[in-house]
């Protein structure tokens, strides 16, 4: 998916063979994080949230990556998951 961060929005990231995994992620005044995930060691819910390009929240367990990025310089960052 790819999310703007100027809205405000709550995304289900499902994975996993019957969709059973899931990292919500929100993105609330211009930063992203993820609120609740069902990894095991739940490391990408702690991460601080993210806002700038290049940035990333990684959750290796279900194969999620969560990146800020700009397509040029005169567009808004977008999330990349």
């Amino acid at each position: 998916g790819r999310y703007s961060l100027t809205e405000d929005i709550t995304v289900e990231i499902r994975t996993g063979a019957q969709n059973e995994e899931l990292n919500l992620l929100v993105i609330k005044d211009g930063q992203a994080y993820v609120e609740t995930a069902t990894c095991p060691d739940g490391i990408c819910s702690k991460h601080k949230p993210i806002s700038r390009e290049g940035e990333s929240i990684v959750c290796l367990p279900h194969k999620v990556v969560i990146t800020v990025y700009a397509e040029n310089e005169k567009d808004a960052p977008d999330i990349v998951v």
